[in-house]
């Protein structure tokens, strides 16, 4: 028998197949073989057609079932993970209004801030740990300021994996993780933050029904198996944004424990025990294994420019493979010789208070510096951007004992590797596992057994570790050049 799990990115849609007594991977595969488009109609604007992702998941699924050559009458259930923070608007027959709003557009930060502003400090972060920002909630009300002959088609609005959920079920659904990743669940109330729907004007009732975590969340419907291939019947029984499911995949349950990510964008994700937040830096969400009676918080620091700004490199500058710029920037040594590269060309930054900087390449020689050295120089900023996150964090009163990240993307970078372990202090825990794994074991988690599951992964999944190299001070001189050239650029 067999469990699969899709993830559901803006570059990408992943499945995966395991074995469901075992969690033992089958097959992981995406969907389209390289990237799905973004539109971005204005500066700063992102969307993306909610249906391509479900096209994307029919063909994933036809594939992983024949390249893995089982037979697709044992699979038994169903695991989300998704894109968070993306707005979806669907009419009384749960059509698409438009495209998704997606996680990484910009539109809706004023209006966010003015929410705040008029909410109040107080308000906003003891109930929502959070500011509006530029989530869901605050997309929804662009729609109805910007678009009002859509809003007044809409019957619901969801997140990304409430879509797929729905094209899966037929049934229009959401989960408290969901909600809180739009800034539209209550912590305090413990319920549907229904107060800064009134304050935008938007109707409570386009909220949809909420269903717990590690339940029957809706069966496969006879039309959605004929299009996917998937068994009808079987129940989706998971369903999570990525951040919480990349925790969940790489065993982040507990408080003190960090999951990283360094894709397009980077992330730390830390778990805490507190329904508390002070910075609008930090982002507060429900955890995958939140209780009102035991909160599992998890505090999210997003970093929007990250990897892109090494793909923009290998694209731009040469169009060499990942694995010859890593060799080449490993040539250069530590500070690229002065050279400078802020990385935050990707939109607002939420870690700066939702200001858009760009990107920047500072103090360039065109008789010393090469290729290799922006190569070096970008993977440094990058690791950079994540200590100066980490700070942010620690400001927030999260605490630190391991982190761990899956053995993909700027991870598989030494240099970059090294530089935030060194720069940090603690040691980088590398696990062989992806989103769409950690979704599909987690249909297994309607025991609650947390610690069988973390224990397997632990077992299974790590690859090496990535410790604090003894020797840090040309790492932090070279941090420290770098933090003073973007606290100039963040005071202009």
């Amino acid at each position: 028998m067999y469990y699969i799990g899709y993830d559901i990115g803006s570059s990408s849609v992943k499945a995966a197949l395991v074995e469901a007594e075992t969690g033992k991977k089958i097959i992981v595969l995406n969907e389209p073989q390289n990237e799905m488009e973004i539109l971005s109609i204005h500066p700063d604007w992102a969307e993306q057609d909610p249906e391509m992702w479900w096209q994307y998941i029919c063909t994933a699924t036809k594939r992983a079932i024949k390249e893995a050559n089982i037979d697709a009458s044992k699979i038994q259930g169903i695991g989300i993970s998704y894109q968070m923070h993306g707005l979806v608007i669907v009419d009384k027959e749960g059509t698409a209004l438009r495209n998704s709003i997606i996680w990484c557009d910009s539109r809706a930060v004023e209006i966010g801030n003015k929410a705040f502003a008029e909410i109040g400090e107080e308000k906003c972060m003891s109930h929502l740990l959070n500011s509006p920002g530029n989530f869901t909630a605050s997309k929804l009300k662009w729609v109805k300021e910007n678009e009002p002959a859509v809003y007044n088609k809409i019957d619901k609005y969801m997140l990304p994996g409430d879509y797929i959920a729905l094209k899966l079920t037929g049934e229009v659904t959401t989960t408290k993780n969901g909600l809180s990743e739009g800034m539209l669940w209550d912590y305090k109330e413990n319920k549907v933050a229904d107060w800064l729907l009134d304050y935008y004007g938007i109707d409570q009732s386009l909220t949809p029904k909420i269903v717990e975590n590690f339940t029957n969340q809706g069966v496969v419907t006879e039309k959605a198996s004929q299009e996917s291939g998937l068994p009808a019947g079987i129940p989706i029984v998971y369903r999570a944004g990525d951040q919480p499911n990349n925790a969940l995949s790489l065993n982040v349950l507990r408080p003190g424990e960090v999951a990283a990510t360094g894709g397009t964008s980077g992330v730390f994700y830390a778990v805490t025990e507190t329904n508390s937040g002070k910075s609008t830096r930090v982002n507060n969400f429900v955890h995958v294994n939140y209780k009102e009676s035991n909160p599992r918080v998890g505090k999210l620091l997003n970093i929007n420019g990250a990897g892109i700004q090494y793909r923009w490199m290998r694209n731009n500058i040469g169009n060499e493979s990942y694995e010859e710029m890593n060799e080449k920037a490993s040539q250069i040594n530590v500070g690229s010789q002065g050279l400078v590269v802020i990385p935050f060309g990707n939109g607002a930054e939420r870690m700066f208070n939702n200001k858009n900087i760009g990107s920047h390449i500072l103090n360039l020689n065109f008789n010393i510096h090469t290729n290799a050295h922006l190569f070096r120089a970008s993977l440094e900023a990058i690791a950079f951007s994540f200590v100066y996150g980490m700070e942010c964090l620690k400001d927030d009163n999260a605490t630190i004992n391991v982190i761990r990240a899956g053995n993909d993307n700027l991870f598989r970078s030494e240099i970059f590797s090294n530089t935030v372990a060194t720069l940090i202090g603690h040691e980088i825990e590398i696990y062989n596992t992806t989103g769409a794994v950690g979704a599909a074991r987690a249909v297994g988690l309607t025991d609650g057994d947390f610690e069988k599951f973390g224990s397997g992964i632990t077992t299974n999944d790590h690859v090496m570790t990535f410790l604090p190299l003894k020797n840090k001070e040309e790492y932090e001189t070279a941090y420290n050049k770098w933090k003073q050239e973007l606290e100039l650029i963040l005071t202009k």
